[in-house]
Protein backbone atom coordinates (compact mmCIF):
# COMPACT_ATOMS: atom_id res chain seq x y z
CA UNK A 1 0.00 0.00 0.00
CA UNK A 2 1.71 3.31 -1.13
CA UNK A 3 0.59 5.13 2.00
CA UNK A 4 2.85 5.79 5.32
CA UNK A 5 1.74 4.93 8.56
CA UNK A 6 0.86 6.46 11.14
CA UNK A 7 3.85 6.48 13.39
CA UNK A 8 4.87 7.37 17.69
CA UNK A 9 1.82 9.07 18.96
CA UNK A 10 4.10 10.04 21.78
CA UNK A 11 7.28 11.36 20.69
CA UNK A 12 10.02 12.08 23.41
CA UNK A 13 11.02 15.73 21.95
CA UNK A 14 8.55 17.96 20.33
CA UNK A 15 9.00 18.10 16.83
CA UNK A 16 7.55 21.37 16.20
CA UNK A 17 7.92 23.26 19.31
CA UNK A 18 7.40 26.80 18.00
CA UNK A 19 4.94 27.70 15.22
CA UNK A 20 6.50 27.93 11.94
CA UNK A 21 3.76 29.81 10.49
CA UNK A 22 0.48 31.88 11.91
CA UNK A 23 -1.65 29.31 9.39
CA UNK A 24 -1.27 25.83 9.75
CA UNK A 25 -1.59 23.63 6.06
CA UNK A 26 -3.79 20.73 5.66
CA UNK A 27 -3.08 18.74 2.48
CA UNK A 28 -3.16 15.19 0.75
CA UNK A 29 -1.16 13.06 0.99
CA UNK A 30 -1.55 9.13 -0.24
CA UNK A 31 -4.60 8.70 1.50
CA UNK A 32 -3.58 10.33 4.68
CA UNK A 33 -3.99 14.21 5.43
CA UNK A 34 -0.62 15.53 6.19
CA UNK A 35 -1.07 18.72 8.83
CA UNK A 36 1.98 21.09 8.98
CA UNK A 37 2.97 24.29 11.17
CA UNK A 38 1.41 23.23 14.27
CA UNK A 39 2.43 22.83 17.63
CA UNK A 40 3.01 20.09 19.60
CA UNK A 41 -0.37 21.07 21.62
CA UNK A 42 -2.15 21.79 19.00
CA UNK A 43 -1.50 18.29 17.11
CA UNK A 44 -2.53 16.67 20.20
CA UNK A 45 -5.97 18.23 20.91
CA UNK A 46 -6.82 17.28 16.98
CA UNK A 47 -8.67 13.61 16.35
CA UNK A 48 -6.72 11.08 14.87
CA UNK A 49 -3.47 13.06 14.73
CA UNK A 50 -0.12 11.30 14.80
CA UNK A 51 3.51 12.36 14.23
CA UNK A 52 5.14 10.85 11.54
CA UNK A 53 9.36 11.40 12.17
CA UNK A 54 9.87 10.07 8.60
CA UNK A 55 8.63 12.77 6.84
CA UNK A 56 8.86 15.44 9.91
CA UNK A 57 5.01 16.09 9.83
CA UNK A 58 1.95 15.25 11.32
CA UNK A 59 -0.72 12.95 9.77
CA UNK A 60 -4.14 11.86 10.20
CA UNK A 61 -6.33 9.43 8.13
CA UNK A 62 -8.17 10.68 5.29
CA UNK A 63 -11.81 9.93 6.57
CA UNK A 64 -10.77 12.45 9.33
CA UNK A 65 -11.00 15.56 7.31
CA UNK A 66 -14.51 17.12 8.44
CA UNK A 67 -13.42 16.46 11.72
CA UNK A 68 -10.23 17.81 11.53
CA UNK A 69 -11.92 21.03 10.22
CA UNK A 70 -13.97 21.01 12.95
CA UNK A 71 -12.10 20.64 15.66
CA UNK A 72 -9.80 23.37 13.92
CA UNK A 73 -12.03 25.68 14.15
CA UNK A 74 -13.28 25.29 17.03
CA UNK A 75 -9.20 25.29 18.40
CA UNK A 76 -9.06 28.30 16.80
CA UNK A 77 -6.29 27.41 14.38
CA UNK A 78 -6.09 29.21 10.95
CA UNK A 79 -6.30 26.47 8.36
CA UNK A 80 -5.38 26.79 4.87
CA UNK A 81 -6.80 23.70 2.95
CA UNK A 82 -5.47 22.67 -0.09
CA UNK A 83 -7.78 19.77 -0.08
CA UNK A 84 -10.61 21.66 -0.90
CA UNK A 85 -8.61 23.31 -3.44
CA UNK A 86 -8.14 19.93 -5.61
CA UNK A 87 -11.40 18.92 -5.43
CA UNK A 88 -13.78 18.35 -8.94
CA UNK A 89 -17.19 20.00 -9.80
CA UNK A 90 -19.94 18.31 -11.11
CA UNK A 91 -20.71 20.94 -13.83
CA UNK A 92 -22.83 18.62 -15.54
CA UNK A 93 -26.68 18.84 -15.86
CA UNK A 94 -28.86 16.19 -14.41
CA UNK A 95 -31.80 15.14 -16.31
CA UNK A 96 -35.10 15.02 -15.91
CA UNK A 97 -36.62 15.18 -12.24
CA UNK A 98 -36.09 12.23 -9.43
CA UNK A 99 -39.03 10.12 -8.78
CA UNK A 100 -38.86 8.70 -5.49
CA UNK A 101 -41.29 6.28 -3.61
CA UNK A 102 -42.36 7.67 -0.18
CA UNK A 103 -40.18 5.20 1.75
CA UNK A 104 -36.99 6.20 -0.37
CA UNK A 105 -38.24 10.28 0.08
CA UNK A 106 -38.73 9.44 4.21
CA UNK A 107 -34.69 7.52 3.96
CA UNK A 108 -33.38 10.07 1.96
CA UNK A 109 -34.64 12.62 4.40
CA UNK A 110 -33.27 10.90 7.28
CA UNK A 111 -29.67 10.92 5.93
CA UNK A 112 -30.18 14.55 5.38
CA UNK A 113 -31.05 15.28 8.92
CA UNK A 114 -28.49 13.24 10.18
CA UNK A 115 -25.63 15.85 8.67
CA UNK A 116 -25.81 13.36 5.57
CA UNK A 117 -23.92 10.63 7.03
CA UNK A 118 -24.61 7.24 7.69
CA UNK A 119 -26.47 4.17 6.55
CA UNK A 120 -29.89 3.46 4.77
CA UNK A 121 -30.93 -0.33 5.11
CA UNK A 122 -33.65 -1.42 2.29
CA UNK A 123 -34.52 -4.78 1.42
CA UNK A 124 -33.18 -6.10 -2.52
CA UNK A 125 -35.34 -4.78 -5.21
CA UNK A 126 -36.25 -1.77 -3.33
CA UNK A 127 -34.71 0.78 -5.08
CA UNK A 128 -31.24 1.83 -3.34
CA UNK A 129 -29.64 2.69 -6.50
CA UNK A 130 -32.36 5.62 -7.29
CA UNK A 131 -32.36 6.72 -3.69
CA UNK A 132 -28.25 7.11 -4.28
CA UNK A 133 -28.45 9.05 -7.61
CA UNK A 134 -31.00 11.15 -5.79
CA UNK A 135 -28.55 12.17 -2.58
CA UNK A 136 -26.30 12.87 -5.75
CA UNK A 137 -28.25 15.15 -7.25
CA UNK A 138 -28.86 17.04 -3.78
CA UNK A 139 -25.44 17.69 -3.21
CA UNK A 140 -24.23 18.78 -7.12
CA UNK A 141 -21.93 20.13 -7.90
CA UNK A 142 -20.51 18.37 -5.36
CA UNK A 143 -18.21 15.51 -6.87
CA UNK A 144 -19.15 11.68 -5.86
CA UNK A 145 -17.21 8.30 -5.61
CA UNK A 146 -19.29 5.29 -5.81
CA UNK A 147 -17.86 1.90 -4.47
CA UNK A 148 -19.42 -1.24 -5.45
CA UNK A 149 -18.12 -5.12 -4.50
CA UNK A 150 -18.25 -6.28 -8.42
CA UNK A 151 -17.90 -5.59 -11.45
CA UNK A 152 -21.31 -6.92 -12.78
CA UNK A 153 -22.67 -3.49 -10.17
CA UNK A 154 -19.70 -1.29 -11.69
CA UNK A 155 -21.60 -1.85 -14.87
CA UNK A 156 -25.35 -1.66 -13.72
CA UNK A 157 -24.36 1.25 -11.85
CA UNK A 158 -22.54 2.92 -15.02
CA UNK A 159 -25.91 2.31 -17.15
CA UNK A 160 -28.38 3.74 -14.77
CA UNK A 161 -25.99 6.69 -13.98
CA UNK A 162 -25.78 7.15 -17.98
CA UNK A 163 -29.77 7.82 -18.58
CA UNK A 164 -29.58 10.60 -15.65
CA UNK A 165 -26.84 12.24 -16.01
CA UNK A 166 -24.98 14.06 -19.14
CA UNK A 167 -21.60 14.68 -18.30
CA UNK A 168 -18.74 12.47 -18.37
CA UNK A 169 -18.44 9.00 -15.75
CA UNK A 170 -15.52 7.45 -14.02
CA UNK A 171 -15.29 4.17 -13.67
CA UNK A 172 -12.40 2.47 -11.62
CA UNK A 173 -12.12 -1.74 -12.67
CA UNK A 174 -12.81 -4.09 -14.93
CA UNK A 175 -9.59 -2.74 -17.04
CA UNK A 176 -10.87 0.89 -16.91
CA UNK A 177 -9.27 3.99 -14.82
CA UNK A 178 -11.29 7.05 -15.54
CA UNK A 179 -11.85 9.33 -12.94
CA UNK A 180 -14.57 12.39 -12.91
CA UNK A 181 -16.09 14.18 -11.29
CA UNK A 182 -18.69 11.19 -11.05
CA UNK A 183 -16.47 8.42 -10.37
CA UNK A 184 -17.88 4.86 -10.03
CA UNK A 185 -15.45 2.17 -8.78
CA UNK A 186 -15.17 -1.86 -7.61
CA UNK A 187 -13.85 -2.10 -3.67
CA UNK A 188 -10.55 -3.46 -5.22
CA UNK A 189 -9.86 -0.44 -7.36
CA UNK A 190 -11.28 2.14 -4.86
CA UNK A 191 -8.45 0.40 -2.45
CA UNK A 192 -6.23 0.71 -5.05
CA UNK A 193 -6.58 4.45 -6.24
CA UNK A 194 -7.73 6.06 -3.58
CA UNK A 195 -4.45 6.57 -1.88
CA UNK A 196 -3.98 8.91 -5.36
CA UNK A 197 -7.35 10.50 -5.75
CA UNK A 198 -9.37 10.38 -2.80
CA UNK A 199 -8.69 13.71 -2.00
CA UNK A 200 -10.99 15.36 -4.93
CA UNK A 201 -14.41 13.51 -3.60
CA UNK A 202 -16.73 14.94 -1.06
CA UNK A 203 -19.44 12.42 -1.37
CA UNK A 204 -18.57 8.96 -0.65
CA UNK A 205 -21.65 6.41 -1.66
CA UNK A 206 -21.05 2.69 -0.29
CA UNK A 207 -23.28 -0.11 -2.24
CA UNK A 208 -23.29 -3.35 -0.05
CA UNK A 209 -21.77 -1.84 2.77
CA UNK A 210 -21.99 -4.53 4.84
CA UNK A 211 -18.87 -5.89 3.23
CA UNK A 212 -16.92 -3.60 5.02
CA UNK A 213 -16.40 -3.10 8.92
CA UNK A 214 -13.91 -6.18 9.50
CA UNK A 215 -10.65 -3.96 8.31
CA UNK A 216 -10.10 -6.58 5.57
CA UNK A 217 -11.32 -3.90 2.87
CA UNK A 218 -11.81 -0.65 5.18
CA UNK A 219 -8.65 1.40 3.87
CA UNK A 220 -10.99 2.14 0.60
CA UNK A 221 -13.38 3.97 2.83
CA UNK A 222 -10.17 5.36 5.10
CA UNK A 223 -8.21 7.06 1.93
CA UNK A 224 -10.95 9.05 1.34
CA UNK A 225 -11.74 12.47 2.61
CA UNK A 226 -15.55 12.51 1.90
CA UNK A 227 -17.17 14.78 4.55
CA UNK A 228 -20.70 13.04 3.17
CA UNK A 229 -21.07 9.66 3.21
CA UNK A 230 -24.13 7.06 2.06
CA UNK A 231 -24.26 3.39 2.75
CA UNK A 232 -26.21 1.06 1.20
CA UNK A 233 -27.60 -2.61 2.47
CA UNK A 234 -30.28 -4.71 2.29
CA UNK A 235 -28.23 -6.50 5.92
CA UNK A 236 -26.68 -4.25 8.00
CA UNK A 237 -23.96 -6.14 10.11
CA UNK A 238 -25.09 -7.39 13.79
CA UNK A 239 -21.87 -8.29 14.95
CA UNK A 240 -21.17 -5.09 17.14
CA UNK A 241 -17.42 -4.38 16.28
CA UNK A 242 -18.22 -4.44 12.77
CA UNK A 243 -21.17 -2.16 13.64
CA UNK A 244 -19.25 0.57 15.39
CA UNK A 245 -16.53 0.27 12.74
CA UNK A 246 -19.21 1.11 10.19
CA UNK A 247 -20.87 3.98 11.86
CA UNK A 248 -16.95 5.54 12.19
CA UNK A 249 -16.53 4.81 8.39
CA UNK A 250 -20.13 5.76 7.34
CA UNK A 251 -22.28 6.99 10.27
CA UNK A 252 -24.73 4.78 12.15
CA UNK A 253 -28.00 3.55 10.25
CA UNK A 254 -30.70 6.55 9.44
CA UNK A 255 -33.31 4.71 8.09
CA UNK A 256 -34.09 0.75 8.06
CA UNK A 257 -37.00 -0.94 6.41
CA UNK A 258 -37.62 -4.68 6.03
CA UNK A 259 -38.95 -7.08 3.49
CA UNK A 260 -42.48 -7.48 5.67
CA UNK A 261 -42.54 -3.59 5.63
CA UNK A 262 -42.97 -3.27 1.71
CA UNK A 263 -44.29 -6.54 0.42
CA UNK A 264 -47.82 -6.22 -1.05
CA UNK A 265 -47.15 -2.31 -1.94
CA UNK A 266 -43.93 -2.37 -2.98
CA UNK A 267 -42.49 -5.90 -3.31
CA UNK A 268 -44.43 -8.37 -4.85
CA UNK A 269 -46.22 -10.66 -1.92
CA UNK A 270 -44.42 -14.11 -1.61
CA UNK A 271 -45.15 -17.70 0.17
CA UNK A 272 -42.24 -19.30 1.94
CA UNK A 273 -42.32 -22.94 1.89
CA UNK A 274 -40.40 -25.56 4.16
CA UNK A 275 -39.46 -28.73 2.56
CA UNK A 276 -37.60 -31.31 4.96
CA UNK A 277 -35.58 -33.48 3.09
CA UNK A 278 -34.67 -36.57 5.09
CA UNK A 279 -31.00 -38.15 4.88
CA UNK A 280 -30.30 -41.30 4.02
CA UNK A 281 -29.18 -44.01 6.77
CA UNK A 282 -25.57 -43.76 5.18
CA UNK A 283 -25.66 -39.77 4.46
CA UNK A 284 -27.18 -39.55 8.66
CA UNK A 285 -24.26 -41.67 9.71
CA UNK A 286 -21.10 -39.38 7.89
CA UNK A 287 -23.02 -36.24 9.27
CA UNK A 288 -22.99 -37.65 12.48
CA UNK A 289 -19.33 -38.69 12.73
CA UNK A 290 -18.06 -35.40 10.81
CA UNK A 291 -20.33 -33.39 12.94
CA UNK A 292 -19.35 -34.80 16.55
CA UNK A 293 -14.96 -34.28 15.14
CA UNK A 294 -16.31 -30.76 14.87
CA UNK A 295 -18.60 -29.99 17.60
CA UNK A 296 -16.17 -31.21 20.20
CA UNK A 297 -13.47 -28.14 19.12
CA UNK A 298 -16.32 -25.82 18.75
CA UNK A 299 -17.55 -26.42 22.52
CA UNK A 300 -13.76 -25.97 23.51
CA UNK A 301 -13.82 -22.82 21.87
CA UNK A 302 -16.92 -21.52 22.72
CA UNK A 303 -15.98 -22.26 26.29
CA UNK A 304 -12.94 -20.37 26.39
CA UNK A 305 -14.47 -16.86 24.26
CA UNK A 306 -18.65 -17.32 24.63
CA UNK A 307 -18.86 -13.81 22.50
CA UNK A 308 -16.37 -14.97 20.17
CA UNK A 309 -16.96 -15.21 16.17
CA UNK A 310 -17.05 -18.06 13.27
CA UNK A 311 -14.19 -16.06 11.79
CA UNK A 312 -12.09 -16.02 15.59
CA UNK A 313 -13.11 -19.70 16.00
CA UNK A 314 -11.52 -19.80 11.90
CA UNK A 315 -8.20 -18.44 13.17
CA UNK A 316 -7.89 -19.75 16.28
CA UNK A 317 -8.46 -23.43 14.61
CA UNK A 318 -6.21 -22.90 11.98
CA UNK A 319 -3.23 -22.95 14.35
CA UNK A 320 -3.39 -26.45 15.67
CA UNK A 321 -3.60 -30.27 13.75
CA UNK A 322 -6.66 -30.99 15.68
CA UNK A 323 -8.24 -27.60 14.77
CA UNK A 324 -7.34 -28.14 10.82
CA UNK A 325 -9.34 -31.71 11.46
CA UNK A 326 -12.37 -30.37 12.84
CA UNK A 327 -12.63 -27.83 10.09
CA UNK A 328 -12.15 -30.05 7.27
CA UNK A 329 -14.82 -32.54 9.10
CA UNK A 330 -17.11 -29.47 9.49
CA UNK A 331 -16.54 -28.85 5.65
CA UNK A 332 -17.24 -32.82 5.19
CA UNK A 333 -20.69 -32.38 6.74
CA UNK A 334 -21.94 -29.14 4.99
CA UNK A 335 -21.22 -31.07 1.58
CA UNK A 336 -23.50 -33.84 3.02
CA UNK A 337 -26.60 -31.53 4.08
CA UNK A 338 -25.63 -29.31 1.18
CA UNK A 339 -27.27 -31.49 -1.76
CA UNK A 340 -28.00 -35.19 -0.19
CA UNK A 341 -30.37 -37.87 -2.30
CA UNK A 342 -33.72 -36.64 -0.85
CA UNK A 343 -33.26 -32.90 -2.10
CA UNK A 344 -32.13 -33.97 -5.19
CA UNK A 345 -35.43 -35.82 -5.69
CA UNK A 346 -37.53 -32.87 -4.50
CA UNK A 347 -35.66 -30.30 -6.53
CA UNK A 348 -36.56 -32.81 -9.34
CA UNK A 349 -40.15 -32.97 -8.36
CA UNK A 350 -40.18 -29.12 -8.03
CA UNK A 351 -39.15 -27.87 -11.13
CA UNK A 352 -41.97 -30.28 -12.88
CA UNK A 353 -44.61 -28.73 -10.63
CA UNK A 354 -43.58 -25.22 -11.90
CA UNK A 355 -42.23 -26.05 -15.39
CA UNK A 356 -44.05 -23.23 -16.88
CA UNK A 357 -42.38 -20.32 -14.27
CA UNK A 358 -39.19 -18.98 -14.47
CA UNK A 359 -37.28 -20.38 -11.26
CA UNK A 360 -34.12 -19.69 -9.38
CA UNK A 361 -31.88 -22.24 -8.18
CA UNK A 362 -29.85 -21.50 -4.96
CA UNK A 363 -26.52 -23.56 -3.82
CA UNK A 364 -24.35 -23.48 -1.01
CA UNK A 365 -21.60 -24.00 -3.61
CA UNK A 366 -20.51 -24.35 -7.03
CA UNK A 367 -20.43 -28.12 -6.77
CA UNK A 368 -24.08 -28.66 -5.95
CA UNK A 369 -24.45 -26.02 -8.70
CA UNK A 370 -22.58 -27.63 -11.56
CA UNK A 371 -24.23 -31.20 -10.22
CA UNK A 372 -28.19 -29.65 -10.53
CA UNK A 373 -27.10 -27.99 -13.76
CA UNK A 374 -25.93 -31.11 -15.79
CA UNK A 375 -28.84 -33.80 -13.92
CA UNK A 376 -31.50 -31.07 -15.03
CA UNK A 377 -30.30 -29.60 -17.60
CA UNK A 378 -30.23 -25.86 -15.77
CA UNK A 379 -28.16 -23.17 -16.84
CA UNK A 380 -25.62 -22.44 -14.20
CA UNK A 381 -23.93 -18.68 -13.45
CA UNK A 382 -21.35 -19.02 -11.12
CA UNK A 383 -18.46 -16.79 -10.91
CA UNK A 384 -16.44 -18.87 -13.14
CA UNK A 385 -18.97 -18.12 -15.78
CA UNK A 386 -17.69 -14.54 -18.17
CA UNK A 387 -19.63 -11.23 -18.50
CA UNK A 388 -20.95 -12.13 -21.98
CA UNK A 389 -22.02 -16.00 -21.59
CA UNK A 390 -23.79 -14.73 -17.89
CA UNK A 391 -25.57 -11.50 -19.90
CA UNK A 392 -26.78 -14.10 -22.41
CA UNK A 393 -28.19 -16.08 -20.03
CA UNK A 394 -29.88 -13.67 -18.43
CA UNK A 395 -31.40 -12.20 -21.67
CA UNK A 396 -32.68 -15.72 -22.30
CA UNK A 397 -34.23 -16.01 -19.23
CA UNK A 398 -35.57 -12.59 -19.41
CA UNK A 399 -37.35 -13.52 -23.00
CA UNK A 400 -38.03 -17.17 -21.20
CA UNK A 401 -36.33 -19.16 -23.34
CA UNK A 402 -34.50 -20.46 -20.12
CA UNK A 403 -37.01 -21.49 -17.98
CA UNK A 404 -34.28 -21.84 -14.97
CA UNK A 405 -30.87 -20.77 -13.31
CA UNK A 406 -28.83 -22.34 -10.94
CA UNK A 407 -26.43 -20.17 -9.11
CA UNK A 408 -24.34 -20.32 -5.57
CA UNK A 409 -23.38 -16.98 -4.65
CA UNK A 410 -23.31 -14.68 -7.92
CA UNK A 411 -27.14 -13.78 -7.81
CA UNK A 412 -27.20 -13.33 -4.17
CA UNK A 413 -26.14 -9.70 -4.06
CA UNK A 414 -26.29 -7.13 -6.93
CA UNK A 415 -27.07 -8.33 -9.96
CA UNK A 416 -29.97 -7.06 -11.63
CA UNK A 417 -32.06 -10.76 -12.14
CA UNK A 418 -34.89 -10.49 -14.96
CA UNK A 419 -38.72 -11.26 -12.87
CA UNK A 420 -38.63 -14.79 -11.30
CA UNK A 421 -41.61 -16.52 -10.19
CA UNK A 422 -40.05 -19.31 -7.69
CA UNK A 423 -37.00 -19.90 -5.93
CA UNK A 424 -35.80 -23.00 -5.01
CA UNK A 425 -33.40 -22.95 -2.22
CA UNK A 426 -31.44 -25.83 -2.08
CA UNK A 427 -28.44 -24.85 0.23
CA UNK A 428 -27.03 -22.12 1.97
CA UNK A 429 -23.95 -21.13 4.78
CA UNK A 430 -24.01 -17.39 4.65
CA UNK A 431 -27.24 -17.34 7.12
CA UNK A 432 -29.87 -14.21 7.59
CA UNK A 433 -27.99 -11.59 5.41
CA UNK A 434 -27.93 -14.36 2.29
CA UNK A 435 -31.32 -15.82 2.91
CA UNK A 436 -32.87 -12.04 2.90
CA UNK A 437 -30.88 -11.57 -0.52
CA UNK A 438 -31.70 -14.51 -2.16
CA UNK A 439 -35.71 -14.21 -1.47
CA UNK A 440 -35.37 -10.35 -2.58
CA UNK A 441 -34.22 -11.75 -5.88
CA UNK A 442 -38.38 -12.65 -5.99
CA UNK A 443 -40.13 -9.55 -5.48
CA UNK A 444 -40.27 -7.04 -8.29
CA UNK A 445 -43.37 -5.78 -7.86
CA UNK A 446 -46.16 -6.99 -11.14
CA UNK A 447 -50.04 -6.82 -11.41
CA UNK A 448 -50.68 -9.82 -9.30
CA UNK A 449 -47.81 -11.18 -8.92
CA UNK A 450 -47.53 -13.51 -5.81
CA UNK A 451 -43.79 -15.38 -5.21
CA UNK A 452 -42.99 -18.62 -4.34
CA UNK A 453 -39.81 -19.57 -1.99
CA UNK A 454 -39.03 -23.28 -1.28
CA UNK A 455 -36.62 -23.44 0.96
CA UNK A 456 -35.02 -27.72 1.57
CA UNK A 457 -33.77 -28.55 4.77
CA UNK A 458 -32.08 -31.40 5.49
CA UNK A 459 -33.71 -33.19 8.51
CA UNK A 460 -31.50 -33.88 11.60
CA UNK A 461 -28.56 -31.40 10.75
CA UNK A 462 -27.56 -27.47 11.31
CA UNK A 463 -30.21 -26.86 8.79
CA UNK A 464 -32.86 -26.98 10.75
CA UNK A 465 -31.98 -24.61 13.17
CA UNK A 466 -30.27 -22.30 10.49
CA UNK A 467 -33.72 -22.58 8.36
CA UNK A 468 -35.99 -21.43 11.62
CA UNK A 469 -33.56 -18.41 12.14
CA UNK A 470 -33.64 -17.04 8.89
CA UNK A 471 -37.40 -17.15 8.78
CA UNK A 472 -37.65 -15.39 12.11
CA UNK A 473 -35.22 -12.47 10.73
CA UNK A 474 -37.11 -12.73 7.29
CA UNK A 475 -40.77 -11.92 8.88
CA UNK A 476 -39.43 -9.28 11.13
CA UNK A 477 -41.00 -5.75 10.59
CA UNK A 478 -38.80 -3.21 11.28
CA UNK A 479 -38.84 0.81 10.06
CA UNK A 480 -36.25 2.90 12.12
CA UNK A 481 -35.45 6.28 11.23
CA UNK A 482 -32.67 8.19 13.33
Amino acid sequence: MPRLPLLDPNPLLDPNPLLVSSTAQIRFDRGTLVLEHLSRGQAEALPGVLWDPRANVYRAPAFRYSDLLAATGAAGIVVHDTVRAARRLASARWKGEATLRPYQHAALAAWQLGGQRGIVSLPTGSGKTRLAIAAMRAVTPASVLCLVPTRVLLHQWLAELVTVYDGAIGCWGDGRRQTEAITVSTFESGVRRAARFGGQFELLIVDEAHHFGNRLKDEALEMCVAPMRLGLTATPPGEPIARERLQELLGPVRFEMSIGDLTGVYLANFDSVVVQAPLSADELSRYRAEHAVFARIFALFRRSAPDGTWNEFVAVASRSDEGRRALAAWRRAKQIEALPESKRTLLGGLLDRHAQARVLVFTSDNRAAYQIAREHLITPLTCDIKRKERDAALDRFRRGEVRALVSSRVLNEGLDVPDADVAIIVGGTQGDREHVQRVGRLLRPAAGKRATVYELVASGTSEVNSSQRRRRALAARTITAA
